[in-house]
């Protein structure tokens, strides 16, 4: 019998085995049938791992929940007083330098006399920040003015609305160590000097006749007195951006017409920038002649460079609140921000490690040019001075909004 083949048995084809359908496996997602796909990173995502996307996650924030507006940021129980929180202002200006900060020893020393050399003063608008009734740090403020305790040093003409720095005080007792650690005056101009501080508490200027030309001359290139002679206006003062101004207009349309052409008199004379209380040094006070009237401001040495960073804190505090969508953000993000990202801890130890994707201290504004400025400063001074506020939120702890 031969074998016979068919087209069943030769056949690749066939039949669906039946499953046990209690063996089958579900799924609960709805999602569960679509197909599926690998993930990618988007454009959008990629931006928020380079450096540029710090800034864009600030402009997705929402707006916070309000939960009332924060009255004092004291966080010392124990300041009960102006003088306490005056010191306590200045000791917590400035941040430690850190072990791994990234700066040599010559940075590191220009950052340590930038900070021995800087004038003791604080900002009454810094003063309020603290204090839960300003009614009462004004009175209390006024009570150790006239005991001598505290002296108030007026800034005019330094900024604009809530950015003028206006009004500051200055322990006395700092005063007059800073005059005592002067090498550059004789022993009895020093001592002329801290009688002069003690005559009138509340004095904020002294007669001319007070010191001799050449006392005069020596303390204002210590910069300790300054001429109150001349008249300032708005004009005069845009004429020298962030510095005391050169002249008046009335001197500048006055020049040239007194003197002969390419003569010193038709500049108005060698002494025509001290005339107008300009120059820093005050060497024109020599030749000055005496006149009735006339006094000179008691100031302090290293002011200017103290204003330069107390106005530039402001600004850049204010620009990055300035980047979120509602000009508002969390305390702790906007720390992080003024810090340069090293505030959050766990990152910070991860850097210790070894790891090279964080960037160093010294690389930062913070300790650029700011020299360490601590961020809880720069907020006291912008609340105190109405730039931002402050508020409860309830769910990410404290929020700061522009006003």
């Amino acid at each position: 019998m031969g074998l016979q083949f068919t087209a069943a048995y030769s056949s690749r084809i066939t039949k669906p085995k039946a499953k046990n359908p209690l063996l089958r496996r579900t799924s609960s997602s709805p999602f569960s049938s679509l197909p599926r796909k690998k993930p990618t990173l988007s454009h959008s995502a990629s931006k928020a791992s380079t450096k540029d996307g710090e800034d864009e996650e600030e402009y997705s924030l929402n707006r916070l929940e309000d939960q009332g507006l924060v009255t004092a940021l004291a966080i010392d129980l124990r300041l009960r007083d102006v003088a306490q929180q005056i010191r306590y202002v200045q000791e917590h200006m400035f941040s430690k330098i850190p072990e791994r900060s990234g700066l040599n020893s010559t940075r590191t020393a220009e950052v340590l006399n930038f900070r021995k050399d800087l004038a003791p003063l604080v900002t009454i608008a810094h003063l309020h920040a603290l204090s839960r009734s300003l009614t009462i740090t004004e009175r209390e403020i006024a009570e150790l003015i006239q005991n001598g305790i505290v002296r108030k040093i007026n800034i005019p003409y330094r900024g604009v609305g809530a950015t003028a720095i206006g009004e500051s005080l200055v322990l006395t007792e700092k005063w007059v160590q800073v005059v005592r650690d002067t090498q550059a005056l004789t022993e009895d101009t020093r001592e002329k000097y801290i009688k002069a501080l003690q005559a009138n508490p509340a004095a904020t200027s002294v007669p001319q006749g007070t010191f001799t030309p050449q006392e005069a001359t020596a303390l204002a290139k210590s910069g300790f007195i300054t001429s109150a002679a001349t008249v300032y206006n708005s004009l005069s003062h845009m004429l020298k951006p962030e510095s005391s101004s050169i002249g008046t207009l009335a001197s500048l349309s006055a020049a040239g017409s007194r003197g002969v052409a390419g003569s010193m008199d038709a500049i108005g004379g060698s002494g025509a920038i001290y005339e107008a209380g300009g120059g820093g040094h005050g060497a024109g006070l020599i030749d000055r002649p005496s006149s009735p009237g006339v006094q000179y401001n008691f100031s302090l040495p290293s002011i200017g460079p103290y204003l330069r960073l107390l106005e530039a804190a402001r600004a850049h505090l204010v620009s990055l609140l300035a980047k979120s969508k509602c000009k508002e953000a969390p305390e702790t993000l906007l720390r992080e921000r003024w810090d340069g990202a090293l505030a959050n801890t766990e990152r910070a130890s991860r850097f210790t490690k070894g790891f090279d994707d964080l960037v160093l201290p010294a690389r930062t504004k913070k300790w650029k040019q700011f020299n360490g400025l601590r961020f809880q400063w720069v907020l006291e001074e912008c609340m105190g001075t109405g730039l931002v506020e402050v508020f409860e939120t309830g769910s990410v702890g404290r929020g700061v909004r522009l006003t």
